[in-house]
């Protein structure tokens, strides 16, 4: 049998019914009092952009803000790169074309043009900005991973052949896309651009190799550990390294204020390179404490110091007017390979890459108007591009091979490895475009060009295995 409450225990409850009781009587009277005040006079509210009002939809004007929007965003484009990536790998097709695709079908050539009002409202104009932030952040951590995934081992054991094939597959697309600069220079350059910095972009475009993209295409094939897999990697390693380099110093002369000014800004670039390939690398170890990480333990202390190393490497390189990737991807080179430090550094970065990256292609789609392409001549014009670079990257790298003492089969195969672009074209295509050289039309143009071209890999790869393997 329970006992009654005592008067002790009766104390509290009463001490807090009295303290409701009172401040309910107290915000009562104060809600009453407030009636009496004269009301502030409301300031007309910002407008939906896209002309929502007129489609009957009412929308929260918390998604109006630009953290509402940017959410919206988020949510859009990650669902949108997931579920049609996911299509893509299914069908036996590479991811990225699949997540590059959905950035396009997110742009005004899918969705701006079933749904003007929704497109504008998702990707208003004044939002742009802070979405194209977000996409530079993770292409710029996506080049560190690159650079930390850069296999110089392999460049190293196959150094010869690794060299005279990725001049081949360099060299020859690069003078192509030389050749149609020539033709395409008077009606798709961008106002103001020179011929020599249209005709190296359009180069650049033709001669790039989707580095990351290649290795998780042998890697799914069971093709990374073969020897072919190897020369491929070890010629997508020294070609695409090469490739950025000549990136880089086009940027450089684009970007510079006479020839004085940008010798003296590819001098200082000169140096800053060489300290963190002598010095820094040599330093880094004992830095990183590498004495720890051999036993297994990464502490925060390592992570902080090589997200540090990164951001700063990618400053030094902005500030030199180049940019920020190029600075990323050097201080991923640099990173030490020993102990378990490149697998845990890859491992957690890729997680943050796989939230920002998709910004980077629906930003990318943004960009892109298929329907610039609204003509028959201009949809020739991009078949032509495509054939250009396809045939340029396949034919030089085989070319390269045959010389090598390769089979027919095996040089056709690594051809149409090499033949891939994916995300690394779309790279550096953007820089063209932010730099002002490329068109809109031509930068669409060359983005359904790295989309098939990847997308042929697997056709190319499948045809090859019906080719003679012996050399001739």
């Amino acid at each position: 049998m329970f006992s009654s409450a005592t008067p002790a225990m009766k104390r509290p409850l009463l001490i807090h019914g009295l303290l409701w009781a009172l401040c309910g009587l107290g915000i009562a009277g104060i809600l009453h009092l407030g009636r009496n005040l004269p009301p502030i006079p409301a300031s007309p509210g910002p407008t939906v952009a896209g002309g929502m009002a007129h489609t009957g939809l009412t929308y929260p004007d918390n998604l109006a803000r630009s953290l509402g929007r940017l959410l919206l965003q988020f949510v859009v484009i990650v669902a949108a790169t997931r579920t049609v990536g996911w299509f893509f790998r299914k069908s036996g097709l590479p991811t990225v074309v699949g997540e590059i695709t959905a950035g396009i079908l997110l742009g005004p050539s899918l969705l701006g043009w079933l749904w003007p009002s929704g497109f504008n409202f998702i990707f208003a104009a004044q939002s742009v900005d802070i979405l194209r932030l977000f996409s530079q952040v993770g292409v710029t951590v996506f080049m560190f991973v690159v650079g930390m995934e850069l296999e110089v081992e392999h460049v190293r054991a196959n150094a010869r052949a690794a060299i005279s094939n990725s001049q081949f597959a360099t060299l020859v697309p690069y003078l192509g896309g030389m050749i149609a600069a020539v033709f395409l220079y008077s009606h798709y350059a961008g106002p103001g651009t020179s011929f020599p910095a249209f005709a190296f972009f359009l180069g650049i475009a033709m001669s790039i190799t989707a580095f990351p993209v290649l290795v998780r295409i042998l890697e799914e094939r069971g093709m990374a550990k073969t020897p072919l897999g190897s020369a491929a990697i070890a010629c997508a390693a020294a070609g695409d390294a090469g490739a950025w380099i000549i990136l880089a110093l086009v940027v450089a002369f684009t970007r510079g204020r006479g020839v004085g000014a940008t010798l003296f800004k590819l001098g200082l670039l000169s140096v800053f390179v060489t300290s963190m390939l002598v010095f820094v690398r040599r330093w880094l170890p004992r830095w990183l404490g590498l004495d720890l990480v051999k036993r297994g333990t990464i502490t925060r202390g390592t992570v902080a110091a090589v997200l540090l190393l990164m951001t700063a490497s990618a400053l030094a390189t902005e500030a030199l007017g180049i940019h920020a990737l190029f600075g990323a991807f050097l201080a991923g080179t640099i990173m030490p390979r020993q102990g378990v430090v490149r697998d845990f550094l890859v491992g957690r970065t890729e997680k943050f890459i796989g939230l920002l990256l998709p910004l980077f292609f629906a930003f990318s789609g943004l960009r892109t108007h298929i329907g610039l392409l609204g003509n028959p001549s201009r949809w020739l014009l991009c078949l032509v591009i495509v054939v250009i670079a396809t045939v340029g990257k396949l034919g030089g790298t085989m070319l390269g091979a045959r010389l090598n003492g390769m089979g027919w089969r095996d040089a056709f195969a690594f051809g149409s490895l090499m033949n891939t672009r994916g995300l690394m074209e779309l790279i550096a295509l953007n820089i063209g475009y932010d730099l002002g050289v490329l068109s809109p039309s031509i930068f669409a143009m060359l983005v359904l060009m790295a989309l098939v071209t990847t997308f042929l890999t697997g056709p190319l790869l499948s045809l090859g295995n019906h080719l003679p393997r012996a050399a001739v």
